[in-house]
C-alpha cells in the first residue's frame, strides 16, 4: 500500500483550519466585538475579522477538499473490499457537504452583514433594536450558523479518526473477512 502523506496532510491540515478558525471566531471574534467603545464599532470590528478569515477559510476547504479527493483515490482499494468503509466516505463526503453548504450561506448572510459597517450591534451576531431588520435577520441566522458549521467540521473529524481505525491492519483484514463471508 502506497503512502498518502500529502493528500492525508492537505486533507487534515485544511479540516483543522476550517474546524477551528470558525470556531475561534464563533467563541472570541463575535463576542469580542461586543467589546468595542460605540455599538456602531461593533459590526465593524466582526465584519474586519469576518473578512479577514474569508480568504484563508476558502484555501483551507479547498486544501481539505483535494486532499479529500485524495484520500479518495489512495483508499479505492479498500473502498471496493473493506467492509464498512464505504458507509464511512459517504457519511463523511455528506457532512462535508453539509459543512459547505453551512458555510457558503453563512458567508452570503455575512456579507448581507459586512455591507452596513456602521450598523449599531450588540455582538457580532446579536442585533440591536437599532439594527435595521434585514441585518438584524442575517445576524440572528449567523448566531445559529456560526456554531453548526463547526459542529459539521467537528464531526468530519470525528468520522477522519475513525477512518483511520479502519486502516489498521487488524480492522482491514476484519473487513475484508467479513465482506469475502457476508
Amino acid at each position: 500500500m502506497a503512502r498518502d502523506t500529502l493528500s492525508r496532510s492537505m486533507h487534515d491540515l485544511g479540516l483543522a483550519a476550517w474546524f477551528g478558525g470558525t470556531l475561534a471566531n464563533a467563541v472570541a471574534l463575535n463576542a469580542a466585538a461586543g467589546e468595542a467603545s460605540d455599538s456602531r464599532d461593533t459590526g465593524a470590528v466582526a465584519n474586519k475579522g469576518w473578512d479577514r478569515w474569508t480568504p484563508v477559510n476558502a484555501g483551507a476547504i479547498g486544501l481539505h477538499l483535494v486532499g479529500s479527493i485524495g484520500q479518495l483515490i489512495g483508499n479505492k482499494g479498500r473502498l471496493a473490499a473493506q467492509q464498512g468503509v464505504p458507509t464511512m466516505a459517504g457519511t463523511k463526503t455528506a457532512l462535508t457537504a453539509a459543512a459547505l453548504g453551512a458555510t457558503a450561506y453563512s458567508r452570503v448572510l455575512g456579507r448581507t452583514v459586512s455591507e452596513h459597517d456602521d450598523v449599531p450591534a450588540e455582538s457580532g451576531t446579536t442585533p440591536l433594536n437599532q439594527t435595521p431588520p434585514h441585518v438584524a435577520q442575517a445576524q440572528r441566522r449567523l448566531a445559529a450558523l456560526q456554531w453548526v458549521v463547526p459542529a459539521l467540521t467537528g464531526a468530519v473529524v470525528l468520522v477522519s479518526a475513525y477512518a483511520g481505525e479502519q486502516q489498521r491492519a487488524s480492522e482491514q483484514r476484519h473487513g475484508l473477512r467479513k465482506r469475502v463471508l457476508g
